[in-house]
């Protein structure tokens, strides 16, 4: 990261002033961190730095409406998870699906036992192999703290079916994880 001469709102007064230093300084800072959030929701790499690039020229567009209030790491999150989302909707899904997912028989549903050396770089893989309508509500909620009502309305489903797709999403996560703990011994 580079060092900052400028203080955060000083930052963000010199991006909307135009000035192409600042605005690649704020894009070096905050990059990293929001490509992490875009890969949440979206599979293909290719994607989510789509997602990034369209998310940022949104942000910049709208960083004179920014009120300095809260955080504002925040609120450029809040911005990429929709892009995020509306990326997931054209490249994965026309609607979000909420399929029903079959547990196989061979898999017990138990405490996981992974406490072991699954580092987050395989929690994210292991994020990324569940069905769309699963990641989505599962980043939502346990990533980004909505809650199911936000879910429900972003996503256009019942705040039900956003607990239930949470349920289902934790249950096959603790299976995989399992699975995988299992694996590797």
């Amino acid at each position: 990261m580079p060092t900052l001469t400028l203080s955060e709102n000083e930052l963000i007064a010199a991006c909307v002033r135009g000035e192409h230093r600042a605005q690649r300084q704020l894009y070096e800072q905050l990059a990293g961190l929001m490509l992490t959030v875009c890969r949440r929701y979206l599979k293909r790499r290719e994607d989510a730095e789509e997602a990034l690039l369209l998310g940022f020229a949104k942000m910049f567009r709208a960083l004179p409406t920014y009120r300095f209030e809260g955080s504002f790491e925040g609120w450029v999150r809040r911005i990429m998870v929709n892009e995020a989302l509306m990326q997931l909707r054209q490249r994965e899904l026309t609607t979000v699906s909420f399929e029903e997912f079959v547990q196989p028989e061979n898999l017990a549903v138990t405490a996981a036992t992974a406490d072991s050396a699954l580092q987050a770089e395989d929690l994210l893989g292991l994020l990324a192999t569940l069905p769309a309508g699963y990641r989505t509500v599962f980043n939502l909620y346990a990533l980004e703290g909505y809650s199911h009502q936000e879910i429900a309305d972003l996503l256009g489903i019942s705040e039900g079916t956003s607990k239930s797709q949470l349920s289902k999403a934790r249950a096959l996560l603790q299976r995989r994880i399992q699975f995988t703990a299992i694996s590797a011994n």
